[in-house]
């Protein structure tokens, strides 16, 4: 049987990209709210034994859960950036979560992640040395563009992948490799960047094309969509 793991989900971001004055992960869609689906999604794998989210201070548009599919919720104050939330999360873990313990960290506009590459995640990442990320091989042909808007090269795609979440490591060295880089005062975009810094090779796992984030109306309109097609 699988050992149990904490997620940390970082929650505090205003959605500045999205707009409108609600956080995306409290918008509703399909009856419920986005990150109701992000949880869902989560704690569909029984290894998932809570999630601590760290959520801006004194929060208005948070529901006051404190546990969700019967497992706990936690909840800290976060950061202004993703990693400083990601560090208040990992700090907020239960005492019994030790040192040397697997955490996901997980996208809480994230809500499209299927249970199989959850699990495959789980089961892969925690038999590397390091960790391990969902991703999926960029497809698209890349250009690079000029000052002037015009196409300065074609760049080649063949080792090039998208990182998604969750993302999964070791507690201690994850708050290791966001403390390194927040010291540095390099602002990471992702944790596997924070443990790349530390000359560290995540594993990269690829997981489904439509494991998006919503980052605009477009794509709470294609979760919709999704939604639509499941209930059918």
């Amino acid at each position: 049987m699988m050992a149990g793991i904490w997620a940390v989900i970082p929650a505090a971001g205003r959605g500045t990209r999205f707009g409108g004055e609600v956080p995306k992960q409290y918008l509703r869609v399909g009856g419920q709210l986005l990150l109701e689906h992000t949880l869902a999604a989560l704690f569909a794998h029984d290894a998932v034994l809570g999630a601590v989210l760290a959520i801006s201070a004194n929060d208005p548009d948070w529901p006051g859960w404190t546990s969700f599919a019967g497992r706990p919720l936690l909840t800290c104050t976060g950061g202004a950036t993703r990693a400083e939330s990601v560090l208040a999360g990992l700090n907020a873990l239960p005492d019994d979560v030790r040192a040397d313990d697997f955490v996901l960290v997980h996208d809480a506009a994230r809500p499209n992640l299927a249970l199989a590459d959850l699990a495959q995640l789980l089961e892969r990442g925690r038999n590397d040395p390091v960790g391990a990320i969902l991703a999926a091989p960029v497809r698209d042909t890349l250009k690079r563009a000029g000052d002037d808007g015009g196409i300065d090269g074609t760049e080649p795609r063949e080792r090039l992948w998208r990182a998604f979440t969750p993302q999964l490591f070791r507690r201690l060295h994850l708050q290791r490799a966001l403390e390194g880089a927040a010291g540095a005062g390099i602002e990471v975009t992702d944790e596997a960047m924070a443990m790349e810094r530390q000359g560290l090779r995540p594993l990269l796992i690829e997981g489904a094309e439509d494991n998006f984030k919503i980052t605009t109306p477009a794509d709470l309109a294609r979760f919709e969509f999704v939604l639509a097609q499941r209930g059918r």
